[in-house]
């Protein structure tokens, strides 16, 4: 991940902060293609941190450094970008757009005080966008919008803004209108609603200041008016509003006061026109990112306790306090190692530093709990794969440490006497499994050291090896997410193929049936001798497995009669007639023989399991597949689409109800496991990205017929057997 400084034209020391009053936190989110990352990498330039902006089409950017992103040319993962504008430190954390990769961009919201939502002005956004920017309301995060992309031809500002205004709700105003140039099409600059300036990038960035055309006038004052209206009426000062009405002109040094406090408070979401390309608005973004958005002194915290759960008093954002940080992302580097992104809340980490690392809760995604003191030896302040030693990094602030030895994402880091821990944050469950096996034998090994790596790093990915199936199953959020996994574990150096992935079925009887085990061998000397009797009855469903001893006589010697029972659970565990489980049966041993010299434990043993194998010759076996309970969470709109498909899949909708903001609709259904491997795929096909379900096991229930024979059929074409 280190890289040499000129490898990316970066220019100048990294920038370091004394105090959390210096220091903004910014994750930058909206949907893939709105220009994240080109934005990003605008401002780097326009700030002077790197001397040339890169392209994603040319992947070159600060941001997109993981070979993935540079061949999708999309951003895969969260990187961050520190610039310095007017004495204050911005800490962009660029975060994926498409939903796959939903758990960096809960990560880059974990690290940040605000968030930047980016909005093209061509193709509006997707609904992902929408629910995120409700996320973000709940928690009453300050937001801002960059509607950018103005320099397409399909551009349009004002419907954009209008857009917004419909999804996002109350007090979305643009603080500029785009200006455009004589050709009507092009966008040379902006026009200030508040100080009623115009600001000219006809002749390049920094733009040239001057008054506004009488043409522009109207289209001011109207737009002018609005915000205006929208600023005072989260104004703290009552009489503002009445003084306004009354026809007094209010200062643009109050206006800018309050609207910078409303900002910083997440009541109020100014809007701001950028081009990338051109520079058109940057300066105007930054002074937003800077003047309005809050400091981390004006956010709380997170929730901490003891490593033993005890309550701890609430953090400050004091760097003279005691030291607690976060991990909030992982990665490994094939030169440098682990380098962990890291959010110092409280206290002041330093290099040479003793830390205590510590991560919890987190056992049911593949990580285990887990405690240890370890050294840093150097603090980092990343740009996105560049990493610059700098001498501390104080509360409030983010940088990065390489070289631990057990830091997660997701771990915190406090100090080796008072070791803390901080509330986990909430991270989606991964629904889309996909079944991956080693080409070789040597890849194998490869293949392990390298899942550890990408799981220390991914809280979104769990990994499970199914003890009943023999697979080994990545759950990732998505195709995409998938498709990257893979391609980090071969560019690796493993070699692996997927596979269908298999569902744990179980198998049953549904009828009585007698079975009749003969074992007899003779090959000189001690023999094997067996034969024994049974008789099996179905048991309700969650029974379980009753073993009954009706022989009479001694036909079978008492010794033997366990022996009987261990060889039917043995068959039992590998299945009858498609390898899987047999479950709720009554075995009844009522007959059978026995040799004074050659009957033996195995022998009867061996006896049992013939007997079971011939009771399903006999008799009806049938699979029983799982039911899964899902809650589905979707917009109105696709409710019709969702249903419908449910029927499809066998599934059984138990009622439909409002979700708790009353924005969308959840749809509670039982639906067969069989049908939802990769349902993740497509319930976000059928909702435009924005579906999302949760699951939980309840049940298993009889297979229809005809797939029961095919996953029978299956099961011979893969055996033999």
């Amino acid at each position: 991940m280190a890289q040499k400084s000129q490898e990316k034209g970066v220019t100048g020391p990294a920038p370091v902060v004394d105090e959390p009053g210096r220091v903004r936190n910014v994750v930058v989110v909206g949907h893939s293609g709105a220009g994240k990352t080109t934005l990003v990498e605008a401002l780097l330039e326009v700030t002077g941190t790197v001397g040339r902006a890169g392209a994603v089409t040319e992947g070159t950017t600060v941001c997109d450094h993981d070979p993935a992103a540079v061949r999708q040319q999309r951003s895969v993962a969260l990187a961050c970008a520190p610039v310095m504008h007017a004495g204050v430190k911005v800490n962009l954390l660029d975060s994926p757009g498409y939903a796959d990769f939903v758990g960096e961009l809960r990560a880059g919201l974990r690290a940040a005080d605000a968030a930047l939502f980016v909005v093209g002005a061509v193709d509006g956004m997707d609904a992902a966008t929408v629910t995120l920017w409700e996320e973000c309301a709940s928690v009453g995060m300050p937001r801002a919008v960059a509607v950018t992309r103005l320099d397409h031809q399909r551009a349009d500002f004002d419907e954009t803004v209008a857009l917004c205004q419909r999804v996002f709700g109350d007090n979305v105003l643009p603080l500029y209108l785009p200006m455009l140039g004589d050709d009507g099409v092009s966008t040379v600059g902006l026009m200030g609603l508040i100080t009623q300036r115009v600001f000219d990038y006809s002749e390049g960035y920094p733009p040239q200041v001057r008054e506004p055309d009488p043409q522009h006038l109207p289209a001011i004052e109207e737009a002018r008016d609005e915000l205006i209206e929208g600023i005072i009426a989260e104004s703290e000062d009552e009489t503002l509003m009445d003084r306004y009405l009354g026809g007094e002109e209010i200062e643009v040094s109050v206006l800018i006061e309050d609207l910078e406090r409303a900002v910083a408070r997440g009541h109020f979401y100014p809007v701001v026109p950028v081009c990338a390309e051109t520079g058109v608005g940057l300066d105007a973004l930054l002074e937003v990112l800077t003047a309005a958005f809050p400091s981390p002194l004006e956010h709380d915290l997170p929730v901490i306790t003891g490593v033993d759960g005890s309550p701890r008093p609430p953090l400050t954002c004091d760097p003279q306090g005691p030291l607690v940080a976060e991990v909030v992302k992982t990665t490994i580097d094939r030169h440098v190692g682990r380098v962990s992104l890291v959010r110092v809340f409280s206290g002041t980490l330093r290099p040479d530093l003793t830390v205590h690392v510590s991560g919890h809760g987190m056992i049911e995604r593949g990580h285990p709990d887990h405690d240890a003191d370890e050294r840093i030896a150097h603090v980092y302040s990343p740009l996105g794969a560049t990493l610059r030693e700098v001498p501390y990094c104080v509360a409030g602030d983010i940088c990065a440490i390489t070289k631990s030895g057990s830091a997660e994402t997701g771990d915190t880091i406090s100090t080796k006497e008072q070791p803390l821990l901080i509330a986990p944050w909430e991270m989606p469950e991964p629904l889309l499994p996909v079944a991956i096996v080693a080409a070789t034998r040597a890849d194998e090994d490869a293949l392990a050291k390298n899942l550890s790596r990408l799981v220390a790093g991914d809280p979104t990915m769990r990994l499970e090896r199914n003890a009943e199936t023999h697979q080994l199953v990545l759950w990732c959020m998505g195709e995409a997410h998938a498709d990257v996994v893979l391609d980090r574990l071969r560019g690796g150096g493993v070699e692996l193929q997927t596979e269908p992935v298999r569902v744990a079925l179980r198998e049953t009887f549904t009828a009585a049936s007698k079975g009749h085990g003969r074992h007899v061998k003779q090959s000189g000397g001690h023999g094997q001798y067996a034969v024994c009797d049974i008789e099996v009855e179905p048991l309700p469903p969650g029974a379980g497995f009753e073993f009954v001893d009706k022989v009479v006589g001694g036909a079978v010697p008492h010794n033997y009669i366990a022996s009987v029972e261990k060889g039917v659970r043995a068959q039992m565990e590998r299945g009858l007639v498609a390898g899987y489980p047999v479950v709720d049966l009554r075995v009844t041993l009522f007959d059978g023989k026995a040799h004074s010299v050659d009957s033996s434990d195995a022998a009867f043993q061996t006896a049992g399991a013939l007997a079971l194998r011939d009771a399903a010759d006999k008799g009806q076996v049938t699979l029983l597949e799982p039911v899964d309970e899902i809650t589905i969470r979707i917009s109105d709109s696709f409710v019709g689409a969702v249903m419908s498909d449910m029927s499809g899949r066998r599934g059984r909708v138990l009622g439909t109800e409002p979700d708790e903001t009353g924005e969308r609709t959840l749809i509670r259904a039982e639906v067969p496991a069989t049908e939802l491997v990769r349902y993740a795929v497509e319930l976000r096909s059928m909702t435009s990205g924005a579906g999302t379900f949760r699951r939980s096991f309840i049940r298993y229930e009889p297979m229809p017929t005809h797939l029961a024979d095919q996953a029978s059929a299956a099961h011979l074409a893969r055996t033999g057997h």
